[in-house]
């Protein structure tokens, strides 16, 4: 006597081939990636006025014939800490209601967890640092630590957030953006522009392209996800 455990009739290869495509088409309904990238925008851009109008606390004393400054742009830190963390919530409502709407769950509550306690570590990081190892004019930081500055800095920690959600989602062309993304923040590519300006000024040019990169991201992903919904 023997046991057969596929039904009647039943390809074995067949049933896993639609096991696999039902599981793909899961993950392209769970896919809401212009929103993320949408909101985000939105709030990199909001950052511009903060950083031209916000208050910056700043405290140098002479040192060895140089200069030590410990400088800290007190209003851009509360409004990135607060607009950062209402954005993830924004971020994961958003998700949960469409998803659910579709008939399927999300992994966005990891996504958004890590997003916003990336931005509060690279603040932590940046006050541990900067206390450790104040900027001495007319000397410059090390290369090494403009990176890791960058890295942590609230676009940097954007970009990290998005690799955790391209990992959840399995979603190859949301890494490959991101990854275009942290290039952008990380070099920076901002073509000189506003090189020279005041030290409220030069950080708009690089919010600029920054916020547009995640804009222009978002309206891809729109419109390809619109195309290639699984009906």
């Amino acid at each position: 006597m023997t046991s057969d455990a596929t039904p009647v009739g039943g390809d074995p290869r067949r049933l896993l081939a639609d096991a696999r495509d039902l599981a793909r088409r899961v993950r392209l309904t769970q896919r809401v990636t212009w929103l993320p990238l949408l909101v985000l925008a939105l709030v990199t851009f909001g950052a511009i006025p903060v950083y031209r109008y916000g208050h910056v606390v700043s405290d140098c004393h002479p040192v060895d014939g140089g200069e030590v400054c410990e400088v800290w742009f007190q209003t851009v830190t509360f409004y990135w800490l607060a607009a950062v963390l209402l954005a993830y919530v924004v971020i994961a409502y958003g998700y949960l209601r469409v998803t659910r709407a579709r008939g399927v769950d999300a992994r966005v509550l990891p996504y958004a967890v890590a997003g916003a306690a990336l931005v509060g570590l690279g603040f932590a990081f940046a006050a541990v640092w900067i206390r450790l190892n104040p900027l001495t004019h007319p000397e410059e930081p090390s290369a090494f630590a403009q990176v890791l500055f960058r890295l942590l800095d609230p676009p940097g920690a954007i970009g990290l957030a998005l690799l955790v959600l391209a990992w959840l989602e399995r979603h190859v062309a949301l890494l490959l953006f991101t990854l275009g993304y942290l290039t952008v923040v990380l070099v920076p590519i901002n073509f000189g522009w506003g090189a020279h300006w005041g030290p409220h000024t030069w950080f708009i040019p690089q919010l600029v392209i920054n916020g547009g990169v995640l804009l222009l991201g978002s309206a891809g992903f729109a419109l390809t996800q619109r195309l290639r919904r699984p009906r």
